[in-house]
């Protein structure tokens, strides 16, 4: 299987300022030094407590943030060299699903409105009435039926919510998808139901997946290769199984014994 994105000693670091000046005094090492790769069609957990650098992780390599150093390649393309217009036309394969399902929606905005926009910017050609069409299309393959289309945001359950957000991320047909902490905000019972439309929407459109959580429960379910991060750095890599049966690390170990159990 072909590697569709890797990671290179990735350093995202952030400077703090202090004095009248703001000059700089120090720096927090959000991520440090994290190197991995993502086979196409696979999942790859990342998993932490929070403020461990998962999700400066998954901003660095959509360029949602300035990385410090190394190198992000997208199969043979390093794209953190890139300006960009250059990267633009490459935003469209990557896409990610947020945390919150109610604050990555626009209030103001029906969801028509929230899915076709992606549609508008990076499929000019397709008039009203086809993104009104793919959006309905969309929508339902989520699970969600069509007179959502005129429905706002707050209308709508918070698993309904991530459903939205799911579409929306699915409109511009990626190929790779960053799912940071989709189901934390939500109730278990609906925490299932979301997994299993992600893995479904996996195996149907063959995405590839950065899926990130502070739950390893919930990561080993959806990946095939985990990685577990504490302070910014790797902590521990390998197999789903391997992880989840043999850990090797005391960090990984600790989040295994948080993990509820019946």
């Amino acid at each position: 299987m072909a590697t569709l994105l890797r990671a290179d000693q990735l350093q995202v670091f952030f400077p703090v300022r202090a004095g009248l000046l703001r000059r700089k005094v120090d720096e927090i090492k959000a991520v440090h030094d994290v190197s991995f790769e993502i086979e196409e069609g696979k999942t790859l957990g990342l998993v932490g407590e929070s403020g461990s650098g998962k999700s400066t992780v998954a901003r660095a390599l959509l360029k949602l943030i300035k990385a410090t150093s190394g190198e992000v390649w997208w199969r043979d393309t390093e794209i953190l060299s890139l300006s960009e217009s250059q990267f633009r036309p490459l935003r469209k394969d990557m896409q990610m699903v947020f945390q919150d399902p109610y604050g990555s929606l626009n209030p103001r905005m029906i969801v028509e409105e929230i899915i076709a926009e992606p549609l508008r910017i990076h499929f000019r050609q397709q008039n009203k009435s086809e993104r009104r069409d793919n959006v309905a299309s969309l929508l339902q393959r989520v699970g969600l039926p069509k007179e959502s289309l005129w429905r706002y945001p707050h209308e709508f359950s918070g698993g309904q919510r991530q459903r939205i957000g799911i579409a929306r991320a699915l409109a511009v047909q990626p190929k790779f998808l960053i799912c940071d902490e989709p189901v934390s905000a939500l109730d278990v019972s609906v925490q299932a139901q979301i997994i299993n439309l992600l893995r479904d929407l996996q195996d149907e459109f063959g995405l590839t997946y950065l899926f990130i959580a502070h739950d390893l429960a919930v990561v080993e379910h959806m990946s095939d290769e985990i990685i577990v991060m504490n302070r910014g750095r790797v902590v521990e890599q390998g197999s789903a199984e391997q992880i989840c049966d043999s850990p090797q690390h005391e960090y990984t170990r600790k989040l295994l014994a948080a993990v509820p159990s019946l």
